[in-house]
């Protein structure tokens, strides 16, 4: 048997399992070998809200052993996280903040183990995971949670586990140098020694899925990318020097470049084939806007430099949605076969 791909169930409130449910429903040949992580009484009520077909039987699972025997046409579930009970839609809640939380550890920790062969993590609310307090308060998103789980795996401190995020689409790659802190932080975030690192781990880890070392693309952090250090010195003083350091290196990376500009140059259509691979941005929104604008529904999250794959889907909770009946299982099918991608 192929090892199991795990898929939490993200925040009990938002739509995370209504997508999963969804998916099952719209794409069973992607979701062959999934295994569901999270509360059974919730996902059976996400399932009913995907439509009057009959529902698709869940079979809870003791172990991912059982996950062989599983017939087609069924959502198989790992029983994981502490719920009480149904949550009401749409709102934080601390219950569903620690049960998403458990979810993604056993998860990880599976992953780590070689028991499972990647996970995809549905959407969890930052504000739901913190007023859970204890272990999960310490962290803002999946990402540092992972991070967190792989140090701890590898008997290392987090600093010597740096990762990024990139996020996907069929036309443009982009990865960021910070993630989730202020702009002010990110700002800050702009050293010499993270946009290297930012290179090196994005060189590494998209040249092991491109088959062959990635065109690299820099955005500076300021407009006109500082037109000359008329509108900063970043560009002149950090961005550059770290890019130079990467080609000496043998890394194929050019830039920095206008930010205005940059992610039209790598993005990539039938017509116009992008000049780059993928393009490193400075901060979180000036590289997730560009990739999110040309489609939320295909956008997929991946995590760079953990050793284990790690996808998700490029949306959050939609808490606004969440219980009608309308949420869109396009994404995280999409961050399903980017997962198979990365650990076939």
């Amino acid at each position: 048997m192929k090892k199991p791909l795990l898929i939490t169930m993200g925040d009990a409130a938002g739509i995370g399992p209504e997508t999963i449910a969804r998916a099952f429903r719209e794409a069973p040949a992607d979701l062959a070998d999934c295994v569901v992580v999270g509360d059974a009484a919730t996902l059976r009520r996400a399932a009913s809200l995907t439509g009057t077909a009959p529902q698709l039987p869940l079979v809870q699972l003791a172990d991912l052993s059982g996950a062989a025997q599983v017939p087609p046409g069924c959502i198989p579930l790992l029983q994981k996280g502490d719920l009480a009970g149904l949550l009401p839609f749409g709102a934080v809640n601390a219950l569903a903040g620690r049960a998403a939380g458990q979810c993604i550890v056993w998860a990880a920790r599976e992953v780590l183990a070689g028991r499972a062969a990647a996970m995809v993590t549905a959407p969890i609310h930052k504000e739901s995971l913190a007023a859970a307090g204890g272990q999960f308060a310490n962290f803002p998103g999946h990402t540092e949670m992972l991070q967190a789980e792989a140090a701890a795996f590898m008997g290392k401190s987090v600093a010597d586990v740096p990762v990024r995020m990139m996020l996907a689409n069929d036309e443009l790659r982009t990865v960021l140098v910070s993630i989730h802190m202020s702009l002010q932080a990110a700002i800050h975030a702009v050293t010499f020694d993270n946009v290297l690192q930012t290179l090196q781990i994005t060189h590494q880890a998209l040249g092991a899925t491109l088959g062959r070392a990635p065109r690299i693309g820099v955005a500076g952090l300021n407009p006109h990318a500082g037109e000359g250090g008329l509108f900063g010195s970043e560009e002149q003083a950090i961005i550059a020097p770290a890019i130079a350091a990467a080609r000496a290196a043998g890394l194929d990376v050019h830039g920095p470049f206008a930010p205005d500009t940059v992610f039209m140059r790598a993005r990539h259509t039938a017509a116009k084939p992008g000049e780059f691979d993928v393009v490193v941005a400075m901060y979180h929104d000036q590289g997730l806007i560009p990739v999110k604008y040309l489609g939320v529904e295909q956008g997929v999250n991946v995590t760079l430099g953990l050793p284990l794959i790690r996808t998700s889907p490029d949306h959050g909770t939609a808490f606004d949605i969440a219980g009608t009946g309308k949420a869109d299982a396009s994404s995280l099918i999409a961050a399903v076969r980017m997962a198979r991608k990365l650990s076939s």
